[in-house]
């Protein structure tokens, strides 16, 4: 499963792959770049040994390269929902029902999830109102279809 989000935590692209190879990274940062429409400055990974040479022919040599377990713990926290998913539902019967699953689970999350700016504060009564419009909007959209 490879994910990308932002400096906040937003998620910028998500895909699943079968392999965990330089074809499946480079057609990843190729998705995440063609959904931003800009080159990232920095990219944390997990240290995979495909993603330095996928980074280097998909967004350029200027892109800094992170592999530091600490600096990646925002995207790993950000991944355990759809582990904890997965793992309630012992797998999946086939790899497309499992990559339909993890696009809408996370387009579906991102949707939901209250954005606020850094150390601003939001209060309970207004986050729940938030929520609310935006499962109303998800309901309304599911209804449709």
């Amino acid at each position: 499963m490879y994910r990308a989000i932002d400096r906040n935590g937003d998620l910028v692209d998500t895909m699943l792959s079968e392999h965990r190879d330089m074809a499946a990274a480079q057609a990843f940062f190729r998705s995440a770049k063609a959904a931003t429409g800009q080159v990232p400055d920095q990219v944390t990974t997990d240290g995979h040994g495909s993603y330095p040479r996928a980074i280097r022919s998909t967004l350029g040599r200027r892109v800094v390269h992170r592999t530091s377990a600490y600096k990646n713990n925002k995207l790993e926290q950000d991944h355990r929902g759809v582990k904890g998913r997965i793992r309630c539902m012992r797998g999946f019967k086939s790899f497309a029902s499992a990559e339909r699953f993890c696009r809408s689970h996370d387009e579906l999350r991102n949707h939901l999830r209250p954005r606020t700016r850094h150390n601003q504060p939001t209060s309970a009564s207004r986050r729940r109102l938030l929520h609310l419009r935006r499962a109303t909007s998800v309901l309304a959209v599911l209804e449709a279809a």
